[in-house]
């Protein structure tokens, strides 16, 4: 979780392009839009999901207290964390697709709950086997980590408690404005050059969503990158971000939840999925939208089955994890972009910045 903040002897290149970033963000049209009320149903779900007994108006330093997010999973490969995850149902979890390149094998995979501390856990920390493993089937087919999304199905359900809730799943006509409280967390790495240390303390960084025409100026590639590493933000993805006080994600948070606080519940409306470096100057951070495929998500879960609890493997010791390494298969896509500025305005005062 990038939350970098370095010394600088004066502005310079860096702190002339933090500056345009404010800029732009000072301009960005609020995405103004209603929430359509959806059907609550009868079911514990809908009374449980996203109700932390913490609001919107969470402040504090980078590391998340024990509760705040319950939805919160580790994705183990092989008994490593790799990827973020996020539950949505007592026994269905959200990640990337891209965490899952390595294996297509749901028994190569474990699901970590109730965890604050990786290399702490307590009475309330489950380690879940994966009966399923749903990777959408035109991940990265038509554009860069396009559906950059899969869903795991648990052997078990998991008992709903203070540690392991889910968060809500939105409708595919919610959507949000960009003064909404939104929160994204991980374990992944504090910059591009610094490792999460012992004992691995879940991280937090509060951003604010940004419209997708303002966020793809960001992420303009080069001249002559070949078509398939050209990243763009599409309509399957969602903006959020902090450039001024440089919160951003960051290695090893692929998977991990983008939530947001809304109608006195959290609900979970990103994936995280691609950025550039966590280093300064940050980049928005790109994450899959989920309404864009709520439809898809409901479908899987539909159409398969509950497994049957007396079939499922012994469950396992929560494990102590000694080391989170960030292998290929956890790391946050990196585009190559190069800097474009936005307004005449930004472009001039770049220019006298640079020339002082």
């Amino acid at each position: 979780m990038g939350a970098n903040r370095r010394k600088r002897s004066g502005l310079g290149w860096q702190g002339a392009y933090a500056l345009a970033a404010l800029l732009l963000w000072l301009r960005l049209p609020p995405l103004r839009a209603q929430v359509t009320p959806s059907n609550r149903k009868s079911q514990n779900l809908d009374d449980v999901c996203g109700r932390t007994g913490k609001t919107g108006k969470i402040f504090g330093g980078q590391k998340a207290e024990p509760e705040w997010w319950p939805w919160q999973a580790s994705l183990l490969f092989k008994g490593q964390h790799i990827c973020g995850a996020a539950l949505i149902a007592s026994n269905w979890v959200v990640s990337a697709a891209h965490c899952f390149q390595r294996s297509k094998t749901p028994g190569d995979y474990r699901i970590l709950l109730g965890y604050n501390q990786l290399s702490n856990p307590t009475s309330f920390s489950r380690q879940m086997t994966v009966n399923k493993l749903f990777v959408h089937k035109d991940y990265d087919k038509f554009h860069r980590f396009g559906s950059d999304i899969a869903l795991l199905q648990l052997h078990l359900q998991a008992d709903f408690n203070s540690h392991v809730l889910p968060a809500c799943v939105p409708k595919a006509n919610f959507s949000l404005h960009v003064d909404t409280a939104c929160w994204i967390s991980g374990w992944g790495m504090l910059t591009e050059d610094v490792f999460l240390p012992a004992p691995f303390q879940l991280q937090e960084a509060k951003v604010s969503l940004i419209d997708s025409d303002s966020c793809r100026r960001f992420f303009i590639p080069p001249p002559g990158t070949p078509p398939h590493d050209v990243f763009s933000v599409k309509d399957d993805m969602i903006c959020a971000g902090d450039t001024w006080d440089e919160k951003s994600i960051c290695r090893g948070d692929s998977g991990g939840p983008l939530v947001c606080f809304l109608r006195r519940a959290w609900y979970l409306v990103g994936v995280t999925s691609w950025s550039w470096d966590c280093r300064s100057p940050v980049s928005p951070s790109v994450f899959t939208r989920i309404t864009y495929f709520a439809n898809w998500i409901q479908e899987q879960q539909r159409a398969t089955p509950t497994p049957d609890p007396s079939k499922a493997p012994p469950e396992e010791k929560p494990p102590v994890l000694v080391n989170v390494p960030i292998p290929e298969a956890g790391t946050v896509p990196k585009p190559r972009v190069f800097l474009v500025l936005l307004t005449s305005a930004t472009l001039l005062l770049l220019i006298l910045l640079q020339s002082r």
